[in-house]
């Protein structure tokens, strides 16, 4: 017998949205010059791959963010020590959303997300850094 959903992902988006601080792109664009501020893309490494990134964001893919977050963990990054604001994104600020939230709650502070996303950023006219084209390989 299949499961019922009971909190559907609009739900998990309202209710991460009212304990957050949502950022519009245009005010992210002026923090990203910011030294107490670490930007995060959280999105698929393919999708850097293809849309690029905001220069000097670091990218933390979301499957491995709490991992990286926590000092008790092996997989812990430095970034995440840093005495400094952490602003997340990904692509259309869903994602970013309920990551932000997942952080908060572990005592991650200062936290907030790129309302909109990357979609959001390009609109207002963030720069993006493209990755290099990769040689092609010879047979």
């Amino acid at each position: 017998m299949p499961s019922t959903i009971t909190t559907g992902y609009q739900q998990l988006l309202d209710d991460a949205r009212r304990e957050i601080e949502e950022i519009p792109a245009s005010e992210a664009i002026k923090l990203a010059n910011d030294p107490n501020v670490v930007i995060l893309d959280i999105r698929d490494p393919r999708e850097l791959a293809i849309e690029g990134k905001i220069p000097g964001s670091v990218h933390a893919p979301r499957g491995m963010l709490e991992f990286w977050v926590d000092p008790a963990s092996p997989y812990f990054k430095p970034v995440f020590g840093e005495d400094k604001k952490f602003v997340f994104h990904c692509a259309a600020g869903w994602r970013s959303a309920l990551a932000t939230q997942a952080v908060q709650r572990m005592g991650l502070k200062p936290v907030a997300h790129i309302e909109g996303g990357m979609a959001a950023w390009k609109a207002a006219g963030g720069p993006v850094e493209m990755p290099e084209a990769k040689p092609a390989k010879k047979d």
